[in-house]
């Protein structure tokens, strides 16, 4: 769950969005109501792998699995030179 300050309010309640990053919550900080910085736990030092942190982003909702499973990408052209003839043609 994410918890959205302004500038102003992230400052006058530093320690409140420091407790809330201990807790593993993303901070969002907007300035007129923009987002211009995000605030997040670090692991205390770790460095996560990227399946650890594919886990956090799962449990956190931000990454959703698709419906459907994923399929074989084809090529766009199959005849030989085609790379050439785009080259050719774009005058490069």
């Amino acid at each position: 769950m994410t918890r959205n300050y302004s500038v102003y309010e992230a400052k006058a309640r530093f320690s409140e969005v420091i407790r809330q990053v201990r807790e593993g919550k993303t901070v969002t900080v907007s300035y007129r109501g923009e987002p211009v910085a995000e605030i997040r736990s670090i692991r205390h030092g770790q460095n996560p792998t990227l399946d650890e942190r594919l886990i956090d982003l799962e449990r956190s909702g931000e990454l959703v699995h698709s419906a459907t499973p994923r399929q074989t990408l084809q090529p766009v052209e199959r005849r030989p030179g085609a790379l050439s003839r785009f080259i050719a043609e774009r005058g490069e």
